[in-house]
């Protein structure tokens, strides 16, 4: 079910471009959000569609409407019920795409992340130069707590894609860019359901855009930056989520290998995914000199076999979200929580 909230655009020009953040109990972290967004350079032909999908307490949406009517921003916000990020992300994009006939380029930050002031400008300007039917960018981590810079070095907080460029696909929606014409022709569901509380809906998304031969680019000026939660640097997060993605890639495979020459592709690639592991922890255990970023590989490999037996961790349901801050949150946010 889902809440609308009425937009009108009478008598404003059509926006180009627009911003979707799908939000869930994050609610100072999306009011800096939006604040970057409304500190924008060079450009500010767009409007912003944020997804509420925390229904009961609409912590989001309190803070959303706020800004929107005060003319910061052009937009409005929506309430998606169903939990789930890929639920919400849906819902933005399908928003959008509806209110906003005349635009056709949508792209997407998340609730805790901050847009350089440049960094809408820069992504418009590289789709537009480049023709390129999706567009990345880099999110840059700040560490709440003083992480260990062999743990920043860590998979999981940086991007394997480094210079701009054409590259094969993206990888997450935190920094990204889609033409119209992507959304239309892979149509609906943008990222599927059944990845709403594994998470990996975006790589799902993603690997189908390569698949259907569209283009994607990279501009690594175009720049987000995240705020890593002190939580999130513990040895157990790290693990569990490294486990999670390899059940991610394992489900992704899945899709796309079936029957059973596609079952026996998938066992054998797991089975040399248990091979290869050990190797690949050991190298990078001697780049990075630390044994968790050397976990890496290995937690991938149990991730991709324990998904093969039906067993996948449900770090985005909302029971297991864990703490945004460790600090004591301000009255505002007295329920902060940062999806895991």
């Amino acid at each position: 079910m889902l809440d609308r909230t009425t937009f009108a655009m009478s008598g404003e020009i059509g926006p180009e471009a627009i911003v979707c953040i799908p939000t869930f109990r994050r609610p100072t972290g999306l009011k800096k959000t939006l604040e970057s967004l409304a500190a924008q350079v060079r450009t500010k032909n767009f409007a912003v569609v944020v997804v509420e999908n925390d229904a009961e307490k609409l912590e989001g949406k309190r803070v959303a409407d706020a800004i929107f009517a005060s003319r910061a921003l052009r937009g409005f916000c929506v309430v998606e019920h169903t939990q789930g990020n890929c639920s919400a992300i849906n819902t933005a994009f399908r928003t959008a795409l509806a209110q906003f006939s005349t635009a056709d380029l949508f792209l997407m930050i998340d609730d805790d992340e901050e847009a350089a002031p440049d960094w809408l400008a820069g992504m418009i300007d590289t789709a537009r130069s480049s023709g390129a039917d999706l567009v990345g960018g880099p999110v840059l981590r700040h560490f709440e707590s003083d992480a260990p810079p062999s743990l920043q070095r860590h998979p999981l907080f940086y991007s394997t894609i480094t210079g701009s460029g054409e590259t094969t696909a993206l990888h997450g929606t935190g920094n990204c860019l889609i033409h119209r014409r992507v959304l239309e022709a892979l149509g609906e569901p943008t990222l599927d359901v059944s990845f709403n509380f594994l998470g990996g809906g975006d790589m799902d998304f993603f690997t189908r855009c390569r698949i259907a031969g569209f283009r994607s680019y990279w501009n690594a000026d175009a720049k987000v930056f995240e705020t890593v939660p002190a939580q999130r640097t513990k040895t157990p997060w790290v693990l569990r989520r490294s486990i999670a993605t390899g059940a991610i890639n394992y489900r992704i495979d899945q899709k796309r290998y079936r029957g059973l020459r596609g079952t026996a592709w998938l066992i054998l690639k797991n089975a040399i995914s248990l091979g290869i592991a050990p190797l690949r922890a050991l190298r990078a255990l001697f780049t990075t000199g630390h044994w968790l970023p050397a976990s890496h590989p290995l937690c991938l490999s149990i991730g991709r076999n324990l998904a093969a037996f039906g067993l996948a961790p449900k770090p985005y349901q909302a029971a297991n979200i864990t703490p945004l801050f460790e600090t004591a949150p301000d009255s505002a946010a007295r329920t902060q929580l940062s999806e895991g």
